[in-house]
């Protein structure tokens, strides 16, 4: 069975231009805040993995792609996909639409890293089976 993790988000007036269509450094603090709610989803909180295990999740390769322009006031949904685990990096598909019309896409990267060595590290086993878990066949 395939999972998909899915959220809505509001655009607020910070999030666009001055003729109200959504700004992409915006877009990409809004797909930040999804992945954040995911990792939370899954059982990992950003702020215990930060504070408590000292570990985390980069970026580390990001490539979007935006069709239709999204406006001041849309919901816009948030399909999160896990395409491929790796050894010490997982890669998300992310497709972003409103009221069911593709808005943008974007492939992401992400990288476990000891936040102290700042060093990319292996997935503890529990985070690589749960990711597992979550894995998409395309």
């Amino acid at each position: 069975m395939t999972k998909t993790f899915k959220t809505q988000r509001e655009l607020r007036f910070g999030d666009c231009d001055i003729s109200g269509t959504a700004y992409f450094p915006a877009y990409l603090d809004i797909l930040n805040g999804v992945n954040e709610e995911f990792w939370s989803h899954i059982g990992y909180p950003w702020h215990h993995i930060i504070w408590t295990d000292r570990w985390g999740t980069p970026t580390v390769h990001l490539t979007c792609d935006f069709s239709i322009p999204s406006l001041f006031g849309q919901t816009l949904t948030f399909e999160l996909r896990v395409v491929r685990v790796g050894k010490s990096s997982v890669t998300f598909k992310h497709e972003i639409s409103c009221e069911g019309e593709g808005r943008w896409t974007s492939t992401q990267i992400l990288a476990a890293s000891d936040l102290d060595k700042h060093t990319s590290i292996p997935w503890p086993d529990n985070v690589k089976r749960t990711l597992g878990e979550w894995m998409h066949i395309e």
